[in-house]
């Protein structure tokens, strides 16, 4: 049997012949990104093999992400696609310094609520009685009324952040955010559910969540001077992907017809298994579908969509776009598969919104462009902000047309100045950003395919209420991804209608606020629960006019 060994690790292990990288990886318990879940698309679980000898004792298989033949010559392959056939060293990429610069957003709008939290304490005979919405949780040594604290997680496909919130003051004592460990083995919803449906896929995601969000805790505890064993409750705001596999509970119906999930939220769990308070207890939001949250919910609940006047379009932007469109109290949802291309997956030059990433970009009226890179340093990918900015402006000046294809410099009308950087990479045209990072053609698609998808759900949304984007009088961008994006680019590649000029507003990371508000304000609950219930919920894939309403929304 050949011997693996993962030299940044330390890590020998011994396989079965035939199996790949990836899943030796996994068995040894070594960490390799893999965004989409081993089907050999992303690119990002690329591997070395530095030992010229041994590359022979491995088969590469033929997923569509194709590897340039310089990388190959270097003994580069891709872990998911690569099998083993002898004995290999692998050299893994280091991403903990990019995870720990990743950037992430951990506030959004919200608005001036009553104080009355789910959790109280009562002083009785020298010891102190813990309640939950009246009924005693538990009894504590001495005067603990002081001590009295939550946790407001924002559960992301992409990433996690949580408050340490005073549940005596309402005040927020501390804070944290990391990137979603799930990230390492599905980088979208679909992939995993799947993921979850295979062997022990459900406990491997639920463990490296609950890892994770208790580590957090600890950080953040630590950070104010606050015992873990005084948290008491702690409110899950994510999508309804998200809910299940943080909950444990099985999520394979999310992705089958008719998609009904397995929790609709609303209700409390225990949080035994997060090592805070023995008697603590984790509230889930309520969800509306099978694809559309409580990180809705939430937003809905901050921006109080349902007593907003005149209409109002939220969005939030991921690799599952998420809409609510809300007309004078009436509220319709929805959800589309953007793809993971917002999120840096799927791109070339993509990478997670962390240092070394363009995150902004700006073709000036003379034609000389200017770009900004996180941490200052040294471009080395392309952000999803920043990928938007690039295929933005780039629309804007007729460097790529409608049809989305570049447009060569001999046949172009557009400054002479940029003719330069458009060029060719293995053949196909491409922009040079800097010699190394460049946007490619095949990037381009996939950024029409996400910006289609959301672009038409919106007008679906609109058809439902029989309307068009003039008739929209404020149009909100959620998210920590979207809060980075700029009007220019949305309406430039058309991923927003012309109409909502002028109308929209970035307003974060409104799954973090809304989950704070459930916390502190326990009437929120029941009135979300009957809210959901009066939500249409519009089934985008169900419209036979979906398919060519996508069609044409392709184009820039």
């Amino acid at each position: 049997m050949p011997h693996v060994t993962f030299i940044n690790e330390n890590i020998s292990s011994q396989v079965n012949e035939g199996v790949t990288i990836l899943e030796a990886a996994r068995a040894a318990g070594v960490v390799i990104e893999s965004p989409c879940n081993a089907m050999g698309t992303c690119g990002k679980c690329k591997v070395l093999l530095p030992n010229a000898e041994q590359r022979a004792s491995v088969h590469s298989g033929t997923g569509h992400h194709k590897l340039p033949d310089a990388e190959k010559e270097q003994g580069y392959v891709l872990a998911c696609q690569a099998s083993v056939k002898g004995d290999i060293d692998v050299l893994i990429r280091d991403y903990s310094g990019e995870n720990k610069s990743l950037r992430i957003l951990a506030g959004g709008n919200s608005f001036s609520y009553e104080r009355t939290p789910f959790i109280h304490k009562r002083l009785a005979g020298g010891k102190t009685e813990v309640y939950g919405g009246g009924e005693l949780l538990g009894v504590e040594e001495g005067n603990t009324l002081d001590c009295m604290y939550g946790v407001a997680v924002d559960i992301g496909t992409t990433t996690m952040v949580i408050s340490l919130i005073d549940l005596n003051t309402g005040k927020e004592l501390a804070s944290d955010s990391l990137l979603n460990p799930q990230t390492r083995f599905a980088q979208d919803v679909l992939s995993r559910i799947h993921f979850a449906g295979q062997g022990d896929g459900l406990d491997v995601l639920q463990k490296v969540f609950v890892e994770a969000l208790s580590g957090m805790i600890s950080a953040a505890a630590s950070k104010a001077g606050v015992k873990r064993e005084h948290i008491y409750e702690l409110i899950y705001s994510g999508n309804t992907t998200m809910l299940h596999l943080a909950c444990g509970v099985d999520p394979t119906p999310l992705g089958q017809y008719p998609y009904t999930p397995n929790m609709w939220g609303g209700n409390h769990l225990p949080a035994k298994d997060l090592g805070i308070s023995a008697f603590a207890l984790i509230y889930a939001p309520p969800v509306i579908s099978a694809y559309v949250g409580a990180d809705i919910v939430s937003g809905i609940l901050v921006s109080r969509l349902e007593e907003a006047k005149g209409t109002t379009v939220f969005i939030d932007v991921g690799t599952n776009g998420e809409l609510v469109l809300a007309r004078s109290g009436r509220l319709a949802a929805s959800s589309t598969a953007a793809g993971p291309a917002f999120e840096g997956m799927n791109i070339t030059c993509g990478m997670r919104a962390s240092n070394g990433s363009i995150e902004s970009f700006h073709i000036n009226d003379d034609g000389s462009f200017s770009f900004k890179v996180i941490g200052g340093a040294e471009a080395t990918g392309i952000c999803g902000s920043g990928l938007l900015d690039i295929a933005g402006e780039l629309v804007r000046t007729g460097v790529i047309g409608a049809n989305g294809r570049f447009v060569l410099p001999e046949q172009g009308l557009y400054s002479e100045k940029l003719k330069p950087f458009v060029g060719k990479k293995d053949g196909k045209p491409a922009f040079f950003i800097t010699d190394t990072v460049y946007l490619a053609q095949k990037d381009i698609r996939q950024i029409q395919l996400a910006k289609g998808a959301i672009r038409t759900g919106i007008e679906m949304l609109l058809a439902h209420f029989n309307i068009s984007a003039a008739d929209v009088d404020t149009v909100e961008i959620a998210g920590s991804f979207g809060f980075h994006l700029s009007e220019t680019s949305l309406l430039s590649l058309g991923l927003l209608a012309p109409a909502f000029a002028g109308k929209i507003r970035f307003v974060g990371n409104t799954s973090m606020s809304g989950a704070a508000a459930f916390l502190l304000n326990t009437g929120f609950r029941e009135k979300m629960c009957r809210l959901v219930k009066q939500i249409d919920t519009i089934e985008l894939a169900k419209d036979p006019a979906f398919e060519k309403k996508f069609i044409s929304y392709l184009g820039f």
